[in-house]
């Protein structure tokens, strides 16, 4: 194995050295980029304890350092691709605009809807499970409004209930609502046949079984659609924002700031969006291992 990475470096040397006859700029982003794949190799075979965190932390600062090094060695312009450093620059210079942003969408917007969308979603899903007559009727049309485009039903949202952060969060919630329910039908459908016999030997009612087997059962499909929705509801407030908003949010800063020609607050606020967004699924992946502990998937090999 060590001589095939040691090949594998050598042919990288080589190809740095042609590069470099060709084109200096991008023989040296080649060779920053073959240092850092060695390192992140030698890492993971090494067997450190901290070379799971590392690696990654390594294969991130690689790619901004590659993103730094084109702008500035190329020559590109700030309003077509800023560089990371401009971008750490405006985020520290405009903490303040952020953070009220931050509030502002995914607080107000994102996260009142989610809770209310998906909550929603789940006692829809309890009533389907108890009418036929909903489970013929009210999936087909879930299914319709959720193929609706964003981009159309949004304007009617802020036609109806204003520019404040209650249209966004209507927006999420109409976002949320069907994928959750989709997801949360399909829990309560998998236990199987046998275990629900048996519940029904020991006399239990609807009600027993539904929280001692069904619900437990349901639990990785529900945090399914719970990680699918934090995304979903993320875009829905920020994409709201551009059809009318306060002077605040994200998806209103957006828009002002990229007529204004500001791209590094836009890379900015992308970059707060991205952080919240991945924090928001993590805390839904932390919650799903930790309560279906017991699920093939969450069991290690």
């Amino acid at each position: 194995m060590m001589r095939r990475v040691g090949l594998g470096a050598g042919l990288g040397v080589l190809v740095v050295v042609i590069l470099a006859a060709l084109d200096w700029r991008l023989a040296a982003m080649v060779g920053v980029w073959l240092g850092a794949w060695l390192l992140n190799v030698a890492l993971s075979r090494s067997g450190a304890s901290g070379a799971r965190l590392l690696v990654p932390l390594i294969f991130g600062l690689t790619l901004l350092t590659l993103w730094e090094m084109a702008v500035r060695l190329y020559g590109i312009s700030p309003v077509i691709l800023p560089a990371p450093s401009a971008i750490a620059a405006a985020f520290a210079a405009n903490t303040d605009i952020l953070w009220a942003d931050f509030v502002q969408t995914i607080l107000k917007g994102a996260l009142v809807g989610y809770v209310i969308g998906c909550g929603a979603a789940v006692l829809a899903a309890l009533a389907i499970d108890r009418s036929v007559f909903l489970q013929k009727g009210m999936l087909p049309v879930g299914n319709f409004i959720a193929a609706l485009p964003i981009v159309g039903t949004a304007p009617i949202f802020v036609m109806w209930f204003g520019f404040g952060p209650a249209s966004k969060a209507a927006v999420v919630v109409a976002m949320v609502f069907f994928p959750m329910l989709v997801n949360a039908v399909q829990g309560l459908k998998a236990s199987d046949q046998m275990q629900r016999d048996l519940m029904h030997t020991y006399a239990a009612s609807y009600w027993q079984s539904l929280l001692k087997l069904r619900l437990p059962t349901a639990l990785p499909f529900l945090f399914n659609g719970l990680k699918i929705c934090t995304t979903l509801a993320l875009i829905g407030a920020i994409v709201a924002e551009f059809f009318g908003s306060p002077t605040v949010g994200m998806g209103f800063r957006i828009k002002i700031e990229v007529g204004r020609l500001a791209m590094d607050v836009v890379w900015a606020e992308i970059t707060v969006a991205a952080l919240a967004g991945s924090g928001f699924y993590g805390l839904m992946a932390l919650l799903e291992k930790q309560l279906t502990f017991w699920h093939p998937s969450q069991r290690k090999a």
